[in-house]
């Protein structure tokens, strides 16, 4: 039965599911497989899986990294470079409305892939034509959305930590407007979001929480009993599990949870 494990690969960390064949993997090996009539170098990030039929879809995966494959790595790396700073001049030259983000070579540099970002639909034939007469290499233009982009570029958190995009997610979480309501009722949409724009990843991990937390609270606007009689809920504090209430004669206090009646 053939043995599948998915691999992750290039800046954009896009999944493909390969056939390990006769070579035995592990989570985090590094690898070299066989992909669109080029070789790729790619990350392991599942673990071995037999099915029953052979996958057309399947890539082939034809070593660990050696070596020699770390070097050619590294020339890719400065060659890249020097094909991001000719993309980059260009696009100026053709003066197309698009932002480069980053370029990335296939393992063997039988391809060179551009990431982009832009608002309108482009026409990218001549750039295409001029690089590849450039490089002496096939292009493919790959237009990402802004998470994407901020993932393949790295950075820093409001927390002060790395992107989890960057450091530690494989796939971007659903994070919706009334996640964000919960956590933070006046709903200040620059303070929740992240350096791509959108809201913060981070915000769907203690979505739970503050949903079970919630659940426990009174309503704002609802009367609740306290032990100086009864009061309008005017803000609920989840993470302390306490109430803001208004009395009849406009006097505001706090409450624990467990005060109330």
């Amino acid at each position: 039965m053939p043995v599948i494990v998915d691999v992750a690969i290039r800046k954009k960390e896009e999944k493909v599911v390969c056939d390990t064949g006769d070579v035995p993997v592990s989570v985090g090996d590094r690898v070299i497989l066989e992909i669109d009539q080029s070789q790729e170098m790619g990350v392991v990030v599942s673990r071995e899986r037999m099915i029953e039929k052979p996958r057309k879809d399947a890539c082939k995966i034809l070593r660990r990294c050696t070596p020699e494959d770390i070097k050619r790595l590294a020339d890719n790396r400065i060659k890249k470079e020097d094909a991001c700073r000719v993309a980059r001049q260009k696009i100026e030259d053709h003066e197309i409305k698009m932002k480069l983000t980053c370029v990335d070579y296939s393992f063997d540099r039988a391809k060179l892939y551009v990431y982009y970002t832009a608002e309108t639909r482009i026409d990218f034939r001549q750039l295409i034509k001029d690089l590849g007469h450039m490089l002496k290499t096939r292009i493919q233009m790959v237009q990402i959305g802004s998470r994407d982009e901020t993932r393949m570029l790295g950075g820093l958190g409001p927390c002060g930590r790395v992107l989890c995009c960057k450091n530690m997610l494989r796939d971007f979480i659903p994070v919706t407007i009334d996640m964000a309501k919960i956590q933070d009722p006046s709903l200040n949409v620059s303070k929740m979001s992240g350096p791509c724009g959108r809201l913060m990843c981070c915000i769907a991990y203690e979505d739970k929480f503050y949903s079970e937390q919630l659940k426990k609270m009174p309503r704002v606007g609802s009367r609740v009993r306290t032990p100086e009689g009864e009061a309008k809920v005017i803000s609920v504090h989840l993470m302390k599990e306490c109430i803001t209430v208004e009395f009849p004669d406009k006097q505001v206090r706090k409450y624990n949870l467990n005060e109330l009646k």
